[in-house]
């Protein structure tokens, strides 16, 4: 029996990469800035888990540094590496769809740092189109800073909270009960539609609840998103039998291309108890692909040091439950997407080599060489589970 399940902390970064001038991130680094930023608390971090599976070794291989406070040298439990990203930007589909075999070789299209970020030809016939009283935000923002800026006015006057980032993204907030969910979901369909042209790739609807200032986004997120261009790893998977559980937003990410099942979650936590329930279900062949999302949306883009420091204490702290349910022929890879350096400056992803750390019954403990593309994650699972080998990547173990 072979299962693969791949565990991806949103925005985990491990250091830039050498590319990383043409992003304007030399020196991001997620983990080791957020260590740097523990131990000058006097509180080092603290993640045993973590650390004898080979992240602080496998984050010494992408950047030449150990994190502070982190000592192991040897005795690691997993194999682990560090990758860099071939495709050509630093944003969640890519990094999710290189990781699955396809890299993005092609430059999706991006709203500018201006204020209006969108023009005004794409609001415009918008509103037209949908009836919406107007808009509010309009600018490059993190999401759960502007719904508390004009949650307020939004409620009072029915304009949607519109927003963008460093992803070729263009959200949309409402509240659910004063705007209405199916109301949100129609407006975000119709922007889809509409931003074709620009070659963006995806619209996400953001419901939030809440009242007088103090509004929190629902785990009713939907994304509207191009699908990848080519077979995926998910695809193998399904294709030849497998079932392919997407838990968090990997649904969404892949336009629901190649996924069995879809579990959602609030936050990292419910996503986790979520893990242990489907990782008690899936049967042979599966793959089960999660997005602990709160470590982007909630730390990373809010630049939040504590919050991302205090995530990764909780995910460290619950592994032995994940890991007491793997049965003989299960491979796991912790991975992540993109960088999102809390310390850095502005709200957007950096651009960062990601954790390859593998481990399992079956799996022997071992450096593995810095990746040129995150398609040698998809290239393992995929020999793993015995499905056709993907377009991209080398297979590692």
């Amino acid at each position: 029996m072979s299962r693969a399940f791949i565990l991806l902390l949103d925005s985990f970064g491990l250091g830039a990469t050498p590319d990383a001038d043409k992003f304007g991130d030399v020196g991001a680094n997620t983990f080791g800035h957020i260590a740097s930023w523990a131990a000058e608390q006097g509180k080092p971090m603290q993640l045993p888990n973590l650390e004898r599976l080979g992240l602080a070794a496998a984050a010494h291989l992408a950047s030449g540094e150990w994190a502070q406070g982190f000592d192991q040298r040897d005795g690691f439990t997993g194999a682990y590496g560090a990758a860099r990203e071939r495709s050509t930007g630093k944003d969640t589909q890519s990094g999710h769809w290189e990781i699955a075999g396809v890299p993005v070789e092609f430059d999706w299209g991006y709203f500018p740092r201006t204020v209006p970020s969108f023009p005004a030809e794409l609001t415009d016939k918008l509103q037209e189109l949908t009836g919406v009283a107007g808009y509010l935000g309009n600018c490059h923002a993190s999401g759960t800073d502007i719904i508390n800026k004009h949650g307020d006015e939004h409620v009072a006057t029915g304009k949607i909270i519109v927003y963008t980032s460093g992803d070729s993204v263009m959200q949309i907030a409402a509240h659910e009960e004063h705007f209405g969910l199916e109301r949100l979901y129609a407006v975000c369909e119709a922007a889809f539609e509409l931003v074709k042209p620009y070659n963006i790739g995806r619209v996400i609807a953001r419901p939030f609840l809440g009242e007088n200032g103090n509004y929190r986004r629902t785990s009713n997120r939907h994304d509207y998103a191009v699908p990848p261009p080519s077979a995926t790893l998910l695809d193998h998977v399904k294709n030849e039998g497998g079932e392919v559980i997407g838990l968090g937003k990997i649904s969404d990410i892949f336009a629901t291309q190649g996924i069995s099942r879809v579990v959602k979650g609030v936050d990292n936590m419910a996503l986790f108890d979520a893990l242990l329930k489907v990782t008690d279900e899936a049967g042979d062949k599966s793959l089960t692909f999660v997005n602990f999302v709160d470590f982007d949306q909630a730390f990373g883009h809010r630049r939040d040091v504590a919050g991302y420091s205090n995530a990764l204490h909780e995910m460290d702290a619950r592994l032995p439950e994940f890991m007491a349910k793997l049965k003989e022929g299960d491979l796991v890879v912790i991975t992540a997407d993109h960088g999102c350096d809390p310390s850095w400056p502005g709200s957007d992803h950096t651009r960062e080599h990601i954790p390859m750390i593998f481990f399992g019954p079956g799996v022997a403990p071992r450096a593995l060489p810095v990746s040129n593309t995150f398609s040698d994650i998809g290239a393992t699972l995929a020999k793993h589970l015995g499905v056709k080998p993907l377009s991209n990547g080398t297979a590692l173990l």
